[in-house]
């Protein structure tokens, strides 16, 4: 694996995508998703610049962050379950995947319980996959209000995990829809959110070129997922 090669050819593609969009690059964040690799991985992506990190379990999370630099930032990109929410308020600085009132609830309550207020994206299962979390939009509308009187939580926008194509065309009125979305959540809630987390490796330019504020990148960066049960963590 050259993760300095894969990094840079990354770079290329988000400029390119952002020029075809009439976009600033640094509009874009990339967020490497470090599940399955080890923390010397992580600290050779942060050799190379990379500050902001997107874990899917908390139980691996809790393993590895303490291994990596102190400077680094990590979102929670997975499922959350409502038993890990304590441990995901302390470990990380946003939670991208809120997919339901009571877990936002659950994770409003231990967020009050250390006293901080925690940024977080409500995640929309746009192409309604059955195996898959996150809002139906017409419900997430519907509960946005409740879920912005949360005093303890701050919307920042939304996330969606698109269904898997090798066409990334297919999925664009995935990330389209994602953004009609967020403008209308804008409108009930009166204000502006920030994010749109979208697109991963085999999708990401065409996300950016529908608005993507954050793409979430493992493969394409990181290469094929290795075990990390020799850190003392979860496997596979």
């Amino acid at each position: 694996m050259d993760l300095s090669e894969n990094f840079r050819r990354l770079n290329e593609r988000i400029l390119a995508a952002c020029e075809r969009a009439h976009r600033d690059p640094a509009t874009v964040l990339l967020q490497p998703v470090s599940k399955n690799h080890l923390s010397d991985a992580v600290r050779a992506a942060a050799d190379l610049g990379l500050r902001c990190f997107g874990e899917n379990r908390v139980q691996e999370a809790k393993t590895k962050i303490p291994q990596c630099p102190g400077s680094l930032r990590w979102h929670m990109i997975g499922h959350l379950q409502s038993n890990k929410c304590r441990d995901a308020v302390q470990l990380f600085e946003m939670i991208q995947s809120v997919d339901s009132l009571p877990l936002a609830r659950e994770i409003d309550k231990w967020a009050d319980k250390s006293a901080k207020t925690l940024p977080i994206l409500l995640e929309v299962n746009v192409a309604s996959e059955s195996s898959k979390f996150g809002y139906n939009p017409e419900r997430l509308l519907a509960e946005l209000p409740e879920l912005n009187s949360l005093r303890r939580l701050e919307i920042r926008g939304l996330m969606t995990v698109a269904p898997y194509s090798v066409e990334p065309e297919k999925v664009r009125p995935v990330f389209r829809r994602l953004r009609e979305l967020k403008q209308q959540c804008e409108e009930k809630l009166g204000a502006p959110l920030a994010e749109l987390s979208m697109g991963m490796s085999g999708d990401f330019e065409v996300a950016i070129e529908e608005g993507a504020t954050i793409i979430r990148v493992g493969t394409a960066l990181f290469g094929p997922r290795q075990s990390i049960r020799r850190e003392g963590g979860e496997g596979p």
